[in-house]
């Protein structure tokens, strides 16, 4: 039973994939052996790393001198973690990766697939006793919510180093499910939720002419850091608009 799918780079079909079952170990760089995974550049060592399926995940092996490898998470929002050369067995959490290789001032990258990931149900099977306290307590059907996620939706549709909306620009998006929002509006809901999510003190404990800076970036860092809002939640706003015509075409 395969746990782990390679998908080389330009791969159009799944002809091309490369399945690897637990235990079994796949190499990768640009000397291109039997069984291995070619990456034709120049900037890419002869044996770059590898890949080793173990059970529903997989390590990766940095084997090369002086480059950082980094694995993406493609729906993480810019989550991502960093392997260092040298690093042997690094465990990769992620069901969806993207392997990024610097090679020669390119970047290049493959797709890793660990599709037999497994959850165990989180309901409470019966044990008597109080809740647990949640960590953050966010109501979807707040306007804070539909703020937070006008805030996020740049990086959640896959550009997770995108500059964050204006408040001008999210007025602009928020106007349709919220005909009423005014700039005020969205700014005492960023206050809100900063209290809210404990970014910064409440009235009653602030000290006086104390201004927190970066407000809005540090709101959606910690909200996508936590999956306190997902793709999924972005049903909240209205579809997002097309762009103009001319773009299309180009």
């Amino acid at each position: 039973m395969y746990s782990v799918i390679v998908v080389p780079p330009m791969c159009g079909s799944s002809d091309g994939q490369l399945r690897i079952a637990a235990g079994e170990q796949l190499t990768f760089g640009r000397a291109g052996t039997d069984g291995s995974l070619t990456i034709d550049h120049q900037g890419v060592p002869r044996v770059a790393g590898s890949i080793t399926a173990h059970r529903n995940f997989w390590l990766l092996s940095n084997l090369s001198e002086d480059q950082t490898y980094v694995v993406e998470n493609p729906e993480g929002a810019g989550e991502h973690i960093k392997i260092a050369p040298g690093r042997l067995d690094a465990p990769v959490p992620f069901e969806f990766s993207r392997v990024v290789l610097p090679a020669a001032g390119d970047l290049l990258a493959f797709d890793v697939w660990a599709p037999r990931h497994a959850f165990r149900s989180v309901e409470r099977h019966g044990l008597s006793g109080a809740l647990t306290t949640p960590a953050f307590a966010l109501d979807r059907t707040k306007r804070y919510f539909a703020v937070l996620a006008a805030l996020c939706e740049p990086r959640l549709r896959g550009e997770p180093h995108a500059p964050l909306p204006a408040v001008e620009q999210l007025v602009d998006r928020l106007r349709s499910v919220w005909p009423t929002v005014s700039r005020s509006a969205v700014y005492w809901n960023i206050d809100y939720l900063a209290v809210k999510l404990r970014l910064r003190p409440g009235p009653d404990t602030a000290e006086p002419g104390l201004r927190v800076n970066g407000k809005k970036e540090s709101l959606v860092s910690l909200a996508l850091r936590f999956d306190l809002i997902r793709e999924d939640d972005l049903a909240v706003l209205a579809p997002a608009p097309l762009p103009p015509t001319s773009e299309v075409a180009r």
